[in-house]
């Protein structure tokens, strides 16, 4: 940082002390306050979308890797008797067709259609928030050059050329932060309205890529399905598989090795 850059900052640091002691009075423009509030919570829930959405692809591998983990489990559970009937290997085929086929095919899309618009959308931002910034400092070093004026009006200066000097100063500051401000309570609202038109294809994507995933992994599961007894399809629709599962309990519990489990 320069010496000059320096200094703008100790005097910009000088004045925010000296508008909370009321020795400086803030310049306030009602329109830029309001405009700014709503590109702050318009930044906050874009944030949020784009840690979201990355999060929805990540549990998506989660789950579909716990899957595998629960049908190698079953199918190593179950032994023999899964491979007499095919289920448990079935399933374990099915889970892992959902992973490697549906999973993998949905992850270009995905990124393509929905994370990186969303990114993209959200790498304005610091952008956004430089200007943001550049006309707080236009604002301050305005706001002290007016109180400079109001002094030397109060209390002349014996050097004459003082006045005229601050007051010189103070319109060039004045203009360069009306610019700035103009342009960013004339902007933000327009970066807000296109927010929806912007996000709307990506949005529609979504709701397709999950519309696809969960048709995929109810037509596997579909496919399990029949290897499952017929009567235990009939039981569990009926709402009588509780009772099946006391059954099989009891003729655990009447085993002498499991006898004494309450």
């Amino acid at each position: 940082m320069s010496w000059e850059g320096f200094k703008k900052q100790v005097n910009r640091a000088t004045t925010q002390v000296m508008m909370k002691t009321g020795h400086v009075e803030r310049t306030n423009d009602r329109d830029f306050e309001t405009e700014l509030r709503r590109y702050r919570t318009m930044e906050t829930a874009a944030n949020k979308l784009q840690a979201e959405a990355k999060g929805y692809l990540d549990s998506l591998r989660a789950m579909t890797a716990s899957q595998m983990r629960i049908a190698e489990t079953i199918d190593a559970f179950y032994g023999d008797a899964g491979a007499k009937d095919g289920v448990s290997r079935s399933y374990k085929q099915a889970v892992a067709d959902l992973d490697a086929e549906t999973i993998k095919a949905l992850d270009g899309p995905y990124r393509t259609t929905v994370l990186e618009p969303i990114s993209r959308f959200c790498a304005y931002f610091p952008d956004v928030n430089a200007c943001v910034e550049k006309r707080k400092n236009k604002q301050l070093d305005y706001d002290a050059m007016r109180a400079k004026v109001k002094k030397l009006t109060e209390k002349p200066d014996k050097d004459v050329t003082k006045l005229p000097r601050a007051e010189k100063e103070t319109e060039m500051a004045k203009q360069a932060y009306e610019v700035l401000n103009e342009q960013l309570t004339t902007e933000i609202p327009q970066l807000i309205d296109l927010r929806v038109p912007y996000l709307d294809p990506s949005f529609e994507a979504l709701v397709k890529i999950q519309l696809r995933f969960c048709a995929e992994a109810y037509s596997r599961m579909a496919q399990v399905q029949q290897y499952l007894d017929a009567d235990t399809r009939d039981q569990y629709a009926q709402g009588m598989l509780d009772e099946r599962v006391e059954k099989v309990l009891e003729e655990i519990r009447g085993l002498s090795i499991a006898g004494s489990v309450v």
